[in-house]
């Protein structure tokens, strides 16, 4: 870069001996000035590839993982080697077996296929709750929102008196009150899940109807309804959206935890959170049997985290 001197950058004259690197200043920031345009950005200086890696590349690959994982779920009843409630091998075959990858139970149950369908259960029912939870909690935010008065406080009362209980208390009892069953696991969680998102979306409605752009529509002669189909909810969905990709793991750790306490499908279904309960048992002399499940949850869950954390990157950047 020596050769440089005395010629020009992007139109900028470059002083014998000086760093060619652009630099920007902050006006008022003390220390802020010659900082260089990659560093101010983000960018390691210095390291190959910096862009790259902290574009929007690393966020599409979560996406993709995502689907991938969504897709896996969906086929696993195909993909599956053998029955997962049937005993298919010798009881207590290790880790790396050649005819179970993943080892057998206590009974020659194959772990590989029972953990796959175990993981498309948790994976999918999550999805499921995040969505209907999304809708209800929307349609009361957004309805709080844009009325206003006693409609906002009866529906926001009703909000707050569900926040104000204990959630996993809550879907626990409701669990065991209503038995065993993926129906009944969906509705536990279900009730406590909503009353987040109809705060948050709430409190975004709230923000958006003083936007100039809403006062020039009503001015106009827009009435309540196209006010907001037209000019609330799609300001709304963004933060709707990335507050859902985020609650995903937190939905399957909780999908999880009434498994493990006997509250999710009865025995002998296949599910994540009851088979590493049933397995504990067996931690000390067998340990794979309760381990493979437990890193299914912990998989699932890691992968939601970083696939929300990708759409709320994503959608940042687009905005």
């Amino acid at each position: 870069m020596s050769s440089v001197a005395g010629e020009q950058l992007a139109g900028v004259p470059v002083a014998p001996g000086a760093d060619p690197t652009p630099t920007t200043s902050v006006p008022g920031v003390p220390g802020a000035s010659g900082v260089p345009l990659a560093r101010r950005r983000g960018f390691p200086a210095g390291v190959p590839g910096a862009r790259l890696l902290t574009g929007r590349l690393p966020s599409l690959v979560m996406i993709a993982v995502l689907v991938l994982l969504t897709a896996l779920a969906l086929l696993a009843p195909v993909l599956v080697p053998y029955d997962p409630v049937q005993p298919v091998g010798v009881p207590y075959a290790p880790v790396g077996d050649p005819q179970h990858l993943l080892g057998t139970d206590m009974i020659g149950r194959d772990l590989l296929s029972r953990t796959l369908l175990g993981m498309r259960t948790s994976w999918l029912l999550a999805l499921v709750v995040v969505a209907v939870g999304l809708v209800v909690g929307g349609v009361v935010g957004v309805a709080a929102g844009a009325f206003g008065g006693v409609v906002d406080s009866v529906l926001m009362r009703v909000t707050d008196m569900f926040l104000a209980l204990p959630s996993m208390l809550v879907a626990v009892a409701v669990a065991a009150a209503l038995g065993p069953g993926l129906t009944n696991t969906f509705l536990a969680i279900s009730v406590v899940w909503w009353p987040y998102y109809a705060r948050i979306v709430r409190g975004e409605v709230r923000s958006l109807a003083v936007r100039p752009h809403v006062e020039a529509a009503r001015m106009a002669g827009a009435g309540q309804l196209r006010v907001m189909t037209r000019h609330l909810v799609p300001g709304v969905v963004p933060t709707a959206v990335i507050t859902a990709s985020l609650d995903i793991g937190a939905v399957v750790l909780t999908l999880a935890s009434l498994s493990f306490l006997g509250l999710g499908q009865p025995a002998p279904a296949p599910e994540l959170g009851a088979d590493t309960s049933r397995g504990m048992s067996e931690l000390l002399a067998h340990w794979w049997i309760p381990v493979v499940p437990g890193l299914a949850v912990m998989l699932l869950s890691l992968v939601a985290n970083l696939g929300g954390d990708a759409v709320r990157n994503l959608m940042a950047r687009r905005g």
